[in-house]
């Protein structure tokens, strides 16, 4: 027998502590996801911006949205009026069309920049050595109208945890490099199935879906 929503999210938040939940509601129902905010849930999170727009339009309007997945350049112009954190920022001609686009909006977007730290060869992000070359030249300042706030990185999906949190640590330990220098607050790692081991090393924010909604 599953557990309801509001008792699975009650668990989460005894576990995580002071680490900042954010939930994933794609493929979740309008219904499913107001359960969620009945708990007084803030932030959401898609991967996809079509159903991101679609979402943002049928909840309440107080909701904190988050950019989890891949993002089009094409598609920054949908979200860039109210994306509360884009988090998946993994290549620098979307950095510019994020800069571009907060400017037209009168904003300024805060971003994490994804970091390649699983084996798996599809899953995106930039590598440390191009973003120490980044930091390095001082490139990342000149976009104005968005706020680097820090990280975010994906593990290996696997059962094995050695694994993981080598993977976790690995990018721990380049934030905490350039967190003073660069003055982040944020370093996003962890979901459903790995959130614990990211806590364990470091994480402040994590990306919650299935296991809410089991």
């Amino acid at each position: 027998m599953s557990h309801s929503i509001h008792e699975n999210i009650t668990q989460i938040r005894q576990e995580i502590g002071n680490v900042e939940l954010v939930v994933v509601s794609k493929y979740r129902t309008i219904g499913e996801l107001n359960q969620v905010y009945e708990t007084n849930q803030r932030d959401f999170a898609e991967n996809r911006v079509q159903e991101l727009t679609k979402k943002k339009e049928l909840m309440p309007n107080d909701i904190r949205w988050h950019m989890i997945g891949h993002l089009q350049t094409n598609k920054v112009k949908f979200i860039a009026p109210f994306i509360h954190l884009i988090q998946s920022v993994d290549r620098i001609k979307l950095l510019k069309e994020i800069n571009k686009e907060a400017r037209k909006n009168h904003r300024v977007i805060p971003i994490l920049l994804q970091v390649h730290i699983a084996e798996e060869e599809h899953k995106f992000g930039f590598s440390m050595n191009d973003l120490a070359q980044i930091f390095e030249s001082n490139e990342i300042l000149e976009f104005k109208n968005v706020e680097l706030l820090g990280l975010m990185g994906m593990a290996t999906n696997t059962t094995n945890t050695a694994i993981i949190k080598s993977e976790f640590k690995k990018l721990e330990s380049f934030f905490n490099k350039w967190k003073d220098q660069m003055n982040w607050t944020t370093l996003s790692m962890g979901m459903s199935g790995d959130y614990i081991q990211a806590i364990e090393c470091g994480s402040s924010l994590i990306r919650v879906g299935s296991r809410i909604f089991q």
